[in-house]
């Protein structure tokens, strides 16, 4: 593994590339935002706003939101601009209590709002298949969170969709035509951790076709023909976690009174009790955790030395979600050994040796050249 010399973030992050000098395409693409014309971007989205107040039906658009800080800016920033917002959430099996008041919080703000179960039989079904298949529970999860807006946005013919970060521009993407302003069927496929699969990947004797309605996307063609534009608002005004958390916190946000669920933020992936395993099993496959995305961040919005990140990656450590794990295992129908057997398939052997240097199988695993040389594999 290398890692970023501006960040912390390793080659094995997917659509992550080191250049020549060592730094990261994230870091890189973090690096041309002094050159942004930000005031002529500001402009953009409020001609945005304009064509879609003048082909409005009803609601002038819709935004995808879980009721954290990012959707709660989402809000407050359509509504400033004289948008009516149509809410849409895509209801976690996993909801926590803090999730659940920040949402009911959200609403209150004055949007419509749905809030979008799936059957959690099917949604079961659907992740034990997903974390048998490619080691991951959230295959589901990002498939309805981005197909269901979608969807909805379409067949009621609302004419944009309010996206908030663009995970593509903050994270790593190996080509400027994923930077934009425009969420569509290849982004998702890319970017949308789906493991480029689609609902129909997932028809089987034990899963319909039926029971996978929610998690079909329109397509470009049908949001073509009804005119629906998806954009991020990450594009039109500088993304950063603690910008968004201030204008959230400032309209009745809370973040986590017992501190991060996962990574290094209280007030980030807090809704969702399974999201915390969604993120633990990149260790297992990338030898990496959701705490080097956050840390990152930090180093490139100067808040945060590297030596200091290190620093907190080896306070943390691997963040591993035990009680997570269990109510997942709960909810799925599983016992916990099952669960680690079958997420043992998925280390990564290109990433992952033993202590020993042979094939014991008493012997720790470990990860050659790790970030943090004082480790405690045992």
């Amino acid at each position: 593994m290398r890692y970023c010399v501006r960040c912390i973030l390793p080659d094995t992050r997917p659509n992550l590339v080191l250049g020549p000098d060592g730094v990261c395409n994230a870091c890189r693409n973090h690096g041309t935002r002094p050159s942004i014309d930000w005031k002529a971007r500001s402009a953009a989205f409020a001609k945005v706003v304009e064509t879609a107040k003048s082909r409005s039906e009803g609601y002038d658009c819709l935004i995808p939101v879980s009721g954290g800080k990012d959707s709660t800016w989402q809000v407050v920033t359509c509504l400033e601009h004289g948008l009516k917002p149509l809410a849409v959430t895509w209801k976690t099996p996993g909801r926590t209590s803090i999730g659940e008041s920040n949402l009911r919080n959200l609403i209150s703000l004055g949007v419509d709002h749905i809030d979008y179960s799936i059957s959690p039989k099917v949604e079961a079904a659907f992740m034990i298949e997903a974390l048998r298949r490619f080691g991951d529970t959230a295959i589901p999860m990002h498939m309805a969170l981005f197909n269901i807006p979608l969807k909805i946005a379409s067949r009621f013919r609302i004419p944009l969709v309010v996206w908030g970060e663009n995970s593509a521009f903050e994270y790593g993407s190996d080509g400027e035509e994923n930077l934009g302003f425009k969420l569509d069927a290849a982004w998702l496929r890319k970017f949308g951790v789906t493991q480029g699969t689609t609902a129909a990947d997932w028809v089987s004797d034990r899963i319909s076709g039926k029971d996978l309605t929610p998690y079909f996307g329109p397509g470009d063609k049908e949001m073509q023909e009804n005119d629906v534009a998806a954009v991020f608002m990450g594009y039109y005004f500088p993304w950063d976690p603690e910008t968004s958390l201030a204008v959230a916190s400032a309209h009745g946000f809370r973040p986590r009174a017992e501190g991060p669920l996962t990574g290094y933020y209280d007030y980030a992936d807090i809704d969702d009790h399974f999201i915390s395993i969604h993120h633990w099993l990149k260790w297992y496959k990338f030898g990496f955790t959701r705490l080097f995305d956050n840390l990152s961040l930090e180093i490139r919005n100067g808040r945060m030395t590297r030596d200091k990140a290190i620093g907190e990656v080896r306070r943390l450590g691997s963040q591993k979600p035990d009680a997570d794990i269990a109510r997942f295992c709960d909810f799925a129908g599983i016992d916990i050994a099952e669960f680690h057997a079958i997420i043992e398939k998925f280390r990564n052997p290109a990433v992952w040796t033993r202590t020993a240097g042979g094939s014991a199988a008493e012997a720790p695993w470990m990860i050659r050249d790790f970030l943090v040389p004082d480790w405690p594999w045992a």
